[in-house]
Protein backbone atom coordinates (compact mmCIF):
# COMPACT_ATOMS: atom_id res chain seq x y z
CA UNK A 1 0.00 0.00 0.00
CA UNK A 2 1.57 3.33 -0.73
CA UNK A 3 0.25 6.36 0.98
CA UNK A 4 0.61 9.72 0.45
CA UNK A 5 -0.59 13.14 2.62
CA UNK A 6 -2.98 14.99 1.12
CA UNK A 7 -3.96 16.99 4.47
CA UNK A 8 -2.60 20.66 5.41
CA UNK A 9 -2.08 19.85 8.87
CA UNK A 10 0.66 17.40 7.76
CA UNK A 11 2.58 20.85 7.18
CA UNK A 12 2.70 22.50 10.57
CA UNK A 13 5.84 22.95 12.16
CA UNK A 14 5.53 21.31 15.31
CA UNK A 15 7.95 24.04 17.38
CA UNK A 16 5.55 26.97 15.95
CA UNK A 17 2.74 25.83 14.08
CA UNK A 18 3.41 27.81 11.40
CA UNK A 19 2.25 26.36 7.67
CA UNK A 20 5.40 25.44 5.75
CA UNK A 21 5.64 26.37 2.18
CA UNK A 22 8.73 25.44 1.01
CA UNK A 23 9.23 22.01 -0.41
CA UNK A 24 12.93 20.45 0.89
CA UNK A 25 12.98 16.57 0.00
CA UNK A 26 11.09 13.91 0.33
CA UNK A 27 11.69 10.62 2.63
CA UNK A 28 9.93 7.28 2.16
CA UNK A 29 8.84 5.35 5.10
CA UNK A 30 7.57 2.33 6.29
CA UNK A 31 5.86 2.38 9.26
CA UNK A 32 4.39 -1.35 10.68
CA UNK A 33 0.62 -1.66 10.37
CA UNK A 34 -1.59 -4.46 11.81
CA UNK A 35 -1.55 -7.55 10.30
CA UNK A 36 -5.43 -8.16 7.63
CA UNK A 37 -6.77 -11.02 7.58
CA UNK A 38 -3.58 -12.95 9.00
CA UNK A 39 -1.07 -11.77 6.48
CA UNK A 40 1.25 -8.85 7.11
CA UNK A 41 0.40 -4.84 5.60
CA UNK A 42 3.34 -3.42 4.07
CA UNK A 43 2.54 0.50 4.03
CA UNK A 44 5.13 2.47 2.07
CA UNK A 45 4.36 6.40 2.81
CA UNK A 46 6.84 9.05 0.81
CA UNK A 47 6.22 11.97 2.94
CA UNK A 48 7.33 15.65 2.65
CA UNK A 49 10.42 17.05 3.98
CA UNK A 50 9.48 20.77 4.53
CA UNK A 51 11.48 24.16 5.16
CA UNK A 52 9.99 26.06 8.64
CA UNK A 53 10.17 29.62 7.00
CA UNK A 54 9.56 30.92 10.55
CA UNK A 55 12.89 33.47 11.42
CA UNK A 56 12.06 32.92 15.31
CA UNK A 57 11.94 29.20 15.32
CA UNK A 58 14.95 27.13 16.12
CA UNK A 59 13.65 24.35 14.28
CA UNK A 60 15.09 24.48 10.29
CA UNK A 61 13.17 21.39 8.47
CA UNK A 62 10.45 18.70 10.03
CA UNK A 63 9.17 16.01 8.13
CA UNK A 64 4.81 15.21 7.64
CA UNK A 65 3.33 13.48 10.84
CA UNK A 66 -0.37 12.33 11.13
CA UNK A 67 -2.32 11.12 14.03
CA UNK A 68 -1.99 7.35 12.92
CA UNK A 69 2.04 7.74 12.41
CA UNK A 70 3.32 10.29 15.26
CA UNK A 71 6.50 12.25 14.45
CA UNK A 72 9.65 9.91 14.98
CA UNK A 73 7.44 6.48 15.18
CA UNK A 74 8.23 3.69 13.35
CA UNK A 75 4.80 1.63 14.03
CA UNK A 76 1.19 3.17 13.33
CA UNK A 77 -1.01 4.46 16.51
CA UNK A 78 -3.32 1.34 15.41
CA UNK A 79 -0.46 -1.66 16.01
CA UNK A 80 0.65 -0.09 19.41
CA UNK A 81 -3.01 0.51 20.47
CA UNK A 82 -3.13 -3.53 19.88
CA UNK A 83 0.12 -4.43 21.74
CA UNK A 84 -1.25 -2.83 25.12
CA UNK A 85 -4.56 -4.22 24.57
CA UNK A 86 -2.73 -7.62 23.80
CA UNK A 87 -0.83 -7.37 27.31
CA UNK A 88 -3.39 -5.67 29.14
CA UNK A 89 -6.73 -6.88 28.29
CA UNK A 90 -5.91 -9.94 26.44
CA UNK A 91 -4.10 -11.70 29.04
CA UNK A 92 -0.67 -11.93 27.30
CA UNK A 93 2.46 -11.19 28.48
CA UNK A 94 5.01 -9.17 26.67
CA UNK A 95 6.97 -11.27 24.80
CA UNK A 96 3.80 -13.54 23.83
CA UNK A 97 2.40 -10.05 22.45
CA UNK A 98 5.93 -8.93 20.50
CA UNK A 99 5.52 -12.58 19.41
CA UNK A 100 2.30 -12.47 17.67
CA UNK A 101 2.61 -8.72 16.42
CA UNK A 102 5.77 -8.73 15.63
CA UNK A 103 7.75 -6.28 17.67
CA UNK A 104 10.15 -6.38 20.09
CA UNK A 105 9.79 -6.53 24.03
CA UNK A 106 10.75 -2.73 24.48
CA UNK A 107 8.08 -1.35 22.48
CA UNK A 108 5.41 -3.86 23.65
CA UNK A 109 6.12 -2.95 26.99
CA UNK A 110 6.20 0.86 25.70
CA UNK A 111 2.92 0.29 24.30
CA UNK A 112 1.30 -1.14 27.67
CA UNK A 113 2.80 1.14 30.15
CA UNK A 114 0.47 4.04 27.43
CA UNK A 115 -2.30 1.67 27.33
CA UNK A 116 -2.48 1.26 31.31
CA UNK A 117 -1.96 4.54 31.98
CA UNK A 118 -5.18 5.65 29.55
CA UNK A 119 -7.11 2.82 30.99
CA UNK A 120 -6.04 3.40 34.39
CA UNK A 121 -7.59 6.29 36.71
CA UNK A 122 -5.28 9.19 37.33
CA UNK A 123 -5.30 8.53 41.28
CA UNK A 124 -5.96 4.71 42.93
CA UNK A 125 -8.85 4.67 45.15
CA UNK A 126 -8.45 4.80 48.70
CA UNK A 127 -7.63 1.49 50.48
CA UNK A 128 -10.08 1.30 53.23
CA UNK A 129 -8.17 -1.76 55.24
CA UNK A 130 -5.35 -3.80 54.34
CA UNK A 131 -5.41 -7.59 55.23
CA UNK A 132 -3.36 -10.69 55.67
CA UNK A 133 -2.80 -12.64 52.17
CA UNK A 134 -5.26 -15.56 52.34
CA UNK A 135 -3.01 -17.55 49.97
CA UNK A 136 -0.32 -17.74 51.98
CA UNK A 137 1.10 -20.71 53.39
CA UNK A 138 1.21 -21.95 56.87
CA UNK A 139 -0.29 -20.17 60.31
CA UNK A 140 0.03 -16.48 60.06
CA UNK A 141 3.04 -15.06 61.47
CA UNK A 142 0.67 -13.11 64.17
CA UNK A 143 -0.28 -16.24 65.95
CA UNK A 144 1.56 -18.69 67.39
CA UNK A 145 0.65 -22.61 66.33
CA UNK A 146 -1.91 -24.62 67.96
CA UNK A 147 0.00 -26.67 68.94
CA UNK A 148 3.66 -27.53 69.99
CA UNK A 149 5.49 -28.84 67.30
CA UNK A 150 8.53 -31.52 67.75
CA UNK A 151 11.76 -30.39 66.45
CA UNK A 152 13.44 -32.41 63.50
CA UNK A 153 15.78 -33.97 65.62
CA UNK A 154 13.02 -34.95 67.90
CA UNK A 155 11.10 -36.55 65.51
CA UNK A 156 13.73 -38.73 64.05
CA UNK A 157 16.14 -39.39 67.09
CA UNK A 158 16.39 -43.30 67.91
CA UNK A 159 15.97 -43.85 71.97
CA UNK A 160 19.13 -43.48 73.75
CA UNK A 161 20.33 -46.87 75.18
CA UNK A 162 21.20 -47.05 78.64
CA UNK A 163 24.53 -46.17 79.56
CA UNK A 164 26.95 -48.49 81.97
Amino acid sequence: MYVVTAGDSARACPSCGVFATRLKDYRTTRPRHLPCGGRPVSIRWRKARWRCTEPACPRGSFTEAIRAVPAGMRTTTALRQAAGAAVCDGSRTVVQAGRDLHLSWPIVQHCFEDYAAKALPETPPATEAIGIDETRRGTPALQPPARPRPSVAARHASPMPPGP
